[in-house]
């Protein structure tokens, strides 16, 4: 996560333990009113909801940790193997790092890195070119 994103998340954070305690406070100071009136009027307790405030200061404390998680996130990796595969041969290592700039804990590398590296895995590129070059000497060189 960047700085600014953990400053938004930590704002939020702050914001929404303030909504919580208001909440708790308001909650505590309304039993003991419909206490005390209880016990003059020995009436059933009205329960009240929360104030306007506390209600949009939670709302927005959740938005604003909300916003700074996905501000931090990391790129969405590719769902699909071939897709995935071609980003880690076009770009390697450095398209899987995170926003900081460190590498994915989750990279494994190339996923075919095995099939490449089998003794006897056939090279089909390699050896139509190394096929192309012996046609060309051999067009080169006179014929008996």
């Amino acid at each position: 996560m960047t700085f600014l994103s953990r400053a938004i998340t930590a704002f939020g954070g702050l914001l929404l333990a303030h909504a919580c305690y208001s909440a708790r406070e308001h909650t505590a100071l309304q039993s003991l009113r419909a206490a005390s009136t209880a016990t003059l009027t020995s009436s059933a307790t009205v329960a009240t909801s929360l104030p306007v405030d506390i209600v949009l200061e939670t709302i927005l404390s959740t938005f604003f940790v909300l916003f700074g998680l996905v501000l931090g996130a990391r790129p969405l990796r590719p769902i699909e193997w071939r897709v995935w595969a071609g980003k880690i041969e076009r770009e390697g290592e450095e398209g899987f790092t995170d926003n900081s700039g460190a590498v994915d804990k989750d990279y494994m590398g190339n996923p075919f890195s095995v099939l490449e590296t089998r003794p006897n895995f056939v090279d089909i590129r390699k050896q139509r070119r190394e096929f192309a070059e012996w046609v060309q000497k051999r067009g080169a060189e006179p014929t008996h």
